[in-house]
């Protein structure tokens, strides 16, 4: 069974920049923050946000660690010069190593998880200094998996993107313009060297994309998913995965005492004139 992901990239592309300048303004904000790898996600965020609030009011930071490639920097820098965004860059390697040297046997997922927080450190301070919300760069694909770093590069206060399955975000970036080397390239985290999404995950974006839009958007049973074409043991690797990082989707559960507790009963800004 194949499922037609194809979207309406002109009708995707005025909700999510008209999103962008309504949910910043709603807070009081003018201006963005966003982390940009070289990689295609923050690169459609970037381009979003420039288009949404203006290239003057945006600031890209590139964050890289001794051992990023070159070409995430330089992907990263065509991604800055394309939209005329403002920008800094900014190495974490002092940082994460001064925790990653304490535990010479770490590995590379501790270290991982260790850069994508520091980076979100830098990100929450820029926003500080610059006065701009941080700008979100998870597709829908990766939040539903869990493939993040919870208060890592799955922190931001606004996400552009999450609502896009990867296969979506590429339709996205091409028709924002964003360079073919950079939409075309396997996706990375650059966590370190040789490092793909795919192969840390063991299937393709473009499977996950199927069947969680299966799953999610048409809420068939998993049983359900077998019998339209896809291997049992994909589907069930998948779903444990759905189910498992559930956590890293909401707010901390709050153990609820009162009548109107913060994320059960008190939900939406509608009670304070919003």
């Amino acid at each position: 069974m194949k499922v037609d992901l194809t979207i309406d990239t002109d009708l995707a592309r005025k909700i999510l920049t008209g999103f962008i300048r309504n949910e910043l303004t709603r807070a009081g904000f003018t201006r963005g923050v966003i982390g940009v790898s070289g990689g295609i996600d923050s690169a459609v965020s970037c381009y979003l946000a420039a288009e949404a609030l203006g290239p003057e009011n945006v600031m890209a930071i590139r964050m890289p660690y001794k051992l990023s490639s070159q070409d995430s920097l330089d992907h990263a820098q065509l991604v800055i010069d394309d939209t005329g965004v403002q920008s800094q860059t900014i190495p974490i390697t002092p940082m994460a190593d001064g925790l990653i040297d304490q535990f010479p046997d770490m590995s590379q997922l501790r270290a991982g998880n260790i850069m994508a927080r520091c980076r979100m450190i830098v990100l929450y301070d820029q926003s500080a200094d610059f006065n701009g919300l941080v700008i979100g760069t998870s597709n829908k694909t990766e939040i539903l998996l869990g493939y993040s770093t919870q208060f890592g590069d799955a922190a931001a206060a606004i996400n552009p993107i999450g609502d896009l399955y990867k296969g979506q975000l590429r339709q996205l970036a091409r028709a924002l313009g964003v360079p073919n080397v950079i939409v075309d390239k396997p996706p990375s985290a650059d966590l370190w060297q040789g490092q793909t999404d795919e192969g840390e995950l063991g299937f393709t974006y473009d499977a996950a994309d199927q069947l969680l839009y299966l799953l999610v958007d048409e809420r068939y049973r998993p049983q359900e998913c077998i019998e339209a074409g896809f291997e049992r043991e994909f589907v069930n690797k998948v779903v444990a995965r759905v189910r498992r990082n559930h956590y890293k989707r909401v707010l901390p559960p709050i153990a609820k005492l009162s009548n109107r507790t913060i994320g059960y009963d008190f939900l939406y800004l509608r009670d304070w004139g919003t």
